[in-house]
C-alpha cells in the first residue's frame, strides 16, 4: 500500500483589516452616500390606471394556454405540472381520434399559488403554455383564483410578441 502524508497549510491573509475598518464605519459611510445620491435624483411616478404600463415581450405575467386556429396546443403531457415548484398546475388528460391524440380534459392553474417562475413555459415541448403580458390579478374569493381552460386559453395573435421572443431566445 502507498501511504501519503497530507499536510494542511493555513492561509494567512496578506492584508488584515485595520482597527478603523473593523468598526465598519467606512462601509456605513459608503451606504449613506449611495442612499443620498438616490435621494436627490428626479422622481418618476406613473399615473396608474390612467397611464397603462406596456410590458416588454420578456415580461413574465400570468401563464396562459396557447390556442391556435380554435384548437389548444396542449397535448396533456403533464410536464408543466411536474416542474411547477408551487404545485399550482393540475392536468387531466384524455385521448381523441384527432392528429395530436391527447388533449387536456381539465387544465387548472391556481393563481394564488403560482409564483410566475416560467418553469412551465420552459418545460412545455409544444409551446402550449406561455407567460402572458397580463399582470393585473385581483380576486374577491379564493375560488376565483383557480383558472380553468375557459380563462386560460388565449389566441396566438394575442401572444405573438411573447412567442417570437421565446423562439429567438431558444
Amino acid at each position: 500500500m502507498h501511504d501519503s502524508k497530507v499536510t494542511v497549510t493555513r492561509q494567512v491573509r496578506k492584508k488584515d483589516l485595520t482597527l478603523f475598518q473593523r468598526t465598519y464605519i467606512p462601509e456605513i459611510v459608503k451606504g449613506m452616500v449611495l442612499t443620498l445620491r438616490h435621494f436627490f435624483r428626479p422622481k418618476f411616478t406613473r399615473q396608474y390606471p390612467e397611464e397603462r404600463w406596456n410590458p416588454p415581450s420578456s415580461f413574465r405575467g400570468r401563464p396562459v394556454l396557447v390556442e391556435e386556429a380554435g384548437v389548444e396546443r396542449c397535448v396533456a403531457c403533464g410536464l408543466c405540472a411536474r416542474v411547477c415548484p408551487a404545485l399550482a398546475i393540475e392536468v387531466q388528460a384524455s385521448e381523441t381520434e384527432l392528429v395530436k391524440e391527447r388533449y387536456p380534459v381539465r387544465f387548472e392553474i391556481n393563481m394564488l399559488r403560482c409564483i410566475f417562475c416560467g418553469f412551465c413555459e420552459e418545460a412545455c415541448p409544444e409551446e402550449a403554455i406561455v407567460m402572458s403580458d397580463e399582470y393585473e390579478l385581483a380576486f374577491l374569493k379564493s375560488e376565483d383564483a383557480i383558472f380553468g381552460k375557459d380563462r386560460l386559453l388565449m389566441s396566438t395573435d394575442r401572444l405573438r410578441p411573447r412567442l417570437e421572443f421565446l423562439r429567438k431566445a431558444r
